[in-house]
C-alpha cells in the first residue's frame, strides 16, 4: 500500500501551503472582522490564477485535471489559513464538477472556462430552503413549463458565495404530482438572469468573510437548454453527484483543526507555569496526543474517499464517514486548542477564537453529522444484503 503523493499532488499541496501562508494568513483576521468583500474577491482571482478553481476539471475547459486527492490537499492547506476562502473555493470546485459530470457539451463550454479562469468569481448551489434542509425533497421552489422553456419561482436559503456567483445550480419541482423526490429538476441559471435577486449577507457565528445569502427567483425564465442532466432527475443529482462536496468540507474542517492544534502546541512550548513550559505536563500532552491522532485518522479517511472517487469507485459511504469524522474531530481539536491557551484563547487577538467559530459549521453544512450517520448506516445495511 503506497500512501505517498504523486509529484503533481505534492506540488499542488506545496503551492496551496505557500499561498495560504503568504497571502491568506496575513489578511484572515481582517477579513473576519471587516467582512471586506474586496479581500475575498482578490483571493478568488488569485486562486483561479493558480488553477485552484477547477482542480478536477478537464484541461479543455481550463481546468487543472489534478484529481480529487489534490483537491482535498489544497482545500486543507487553504483552510489552515482562512476558512472563509476555503469554503468559497470548495463550493466553486464542486459546482464546476457537477457541470462537468452531468452537463451537456454546450453547458460545459459555456460555464466551465468562466469558473476556472475566475471570470466567474464563484459558483453556487441553490438547494436548501427554509423548510427543506436535511430533507431537500420537501422543497417548494417550482419551475413551471412555458412556451419558451421554464419559469422558476421560489427562495433558496443559506447559499454560499451567492453574491459573488456567476452561475447558480438550482433545484426546483417540475412535476408536483410525482412521488416525493421524483419530480425535481436541476437547472443552470446565470446570476444576471432576470428574476434573480440576492438577499443581504447573513450575520453568522463564523466564517464571516464568506458570503451567505438568500437567493430569490421570481418568474425567472430559462430555456429548456438550462436543464442540467435529465428532466425530473434533479434529486438523484443532489444525493449522488454532490457527495464529493463532503470531501471538500471534511478537508476544510481538517485544515482548521490542524491549524488550531499546531498553534496551541507551539504556544505550550513557550508558555511557562510552575517554573517550566506547560508542554511538559502530562495532562496536556495526552490532550495533544488524542487530538492529533484523531486528526491523522480524519486525514486518512479523506484520502481514502478522495482516492476512491478519483479511481471511479463508489465513494458515498467513505465521503460521509470522512466528513462526519473530520468535522466532529476538528471541532474537538479547536475546543482543546483553545483550552490549552486558557484565557488567551478566548481573546480575539489570538486566532483560536476565530478558528473555533469557523469550524462549528462544518458539522452542519453539506449534510449534518446526523444525516451523515443515516447515509453511512444505509450503505452498511444495503451491503449486508
Amino acid at each position: 500500500m503506497d500512501l505517498s503523493f504523486t509529484e503533481e499532488q505534492q506540488m499542488i499541496q506545496d503551492a496551496a501551503k505557500r499561498f495560504a501562508e503568504n497571502e491568506l494568513a496575513p489578511l484572515a483576521e481582517t477579513l473576519d472582522q471587516t467582512k471586506d468583500k474586496s479581500i475575498l474577491k482578490g483571493h478568488c482571482l488569485q486562486l483561479a490564477e493558480l488553477g485552484f478553481m477547477g482542480l478536477n476539471i478537464d484541461a479543455e475547459y481550463g481546468g487543472t485535471e489534478a484529481g480529487s486527492v489534490a483537491f482535498s490537499l489544497a482545500v486543507t492547506e487553504i483552510a489552515k489559513a482562512c476558512a472563509s476562502t476555503a469554503v468559497t473555493m470548495s463550493v466553486t470546485n464542486m459546482v464546476a464538477e457537477v457541470i462537468q459530470v452531468v452537463g451537456s457539451d454546450e453547458q460545459k463550454q459555456q460555464y466551465l472556462p468562466k469558473i476556472c479562469s475566475g471570470e466567474y468569481l464563484s459558483g453556487s448551489f441553490c438547494l436548501t430552503e427554509a423548510g427543506a434542509g436535511s430533507d431537500p425533497a420537501s422543497m417548494r421552489t417550482k419551475a413551471l413549463k412555458t412556451d419558451n422553456g421554464w419559469s422558476i419561482s421560489g427562495t433558496k436559503q443559506w447559499i454560499t458565495s451567492a453574491e459573488f456567483a456567476g452561475v447558480f445550480v438550482v433545484w426546483a419541482v417540475t412535476d408536483p404530482e410525482a412521488k416525493k423526490g421524483k419530480g425535481i429538476t436541476c437547472f443552470l441559471v446565470p446570476a444576471d438572469a432576470e428574476g434573480v435577486s440576492i438577499g443581504p449577507a447573513e450575520k453568522k457565528m463564523g466564517q464571516h468573510g464568506s458570503a451567505t445569502n438568500e437567493v430569490h427567483f421570481e418568474s425567472c425564465e430559462v430555456p429548456d437548454s438550462a436543464i442540467l442532466g435529465k428532466l425530473n432527475d434533479g434529486f438523484r443529482i443532489a444525493v449522488t453527484e454532490l457527495a464529493g462536496g463532503r470531501i471538500g468540507i471534511g478537508s476544510l474542517a481538517l485544515g482548521i483543526g490542524q491549524a488550531a492544534m499546531e498553534y496551541a502546541i507551539s504556544y505550550t512550548k513557550e508558555r511557562k507555569q510552575f517554573g517550566k513550559p506547560i508542554a511538559d505536563f502530562q495532562g496536556l500532552q495526552w490532550m495533544m496526543a488524542d487530538r492529533m491522532t484523531e486528526l491523522e485518522a480524519a486525514r486518512l479517511l479523506l484520502m481514502s474517499a478522495a482516492d476512491r472517487k478519483e479511481r471511479g469507485l463508489s465513494y458515498a459511504k467513505e465521503a460521509s464517514m470522512a466528513k462526519l469524522f473530520a468535522s466532529e474531530k476538528a471541532n474537538q481539536a479547536c475546543y482543546t486548542a483553545l483550552q490549552l491557551l486558557g484565557g488567551y484563547g478566548y481573546m480575539q487577538e489570538y486566532p483560536l477564537e476565530r478558528m473555533t467559530r469557523d469550524v462549528r459549521i462544518t458539522s452542519i453544512y453539506e449534510g449534518t453529522s446526523e444525516v451523515q450517520r443515516l447515509i453511512i448506516a444505509r450503505e452498511i445495511l444495503q451491503a449486508a444484503g
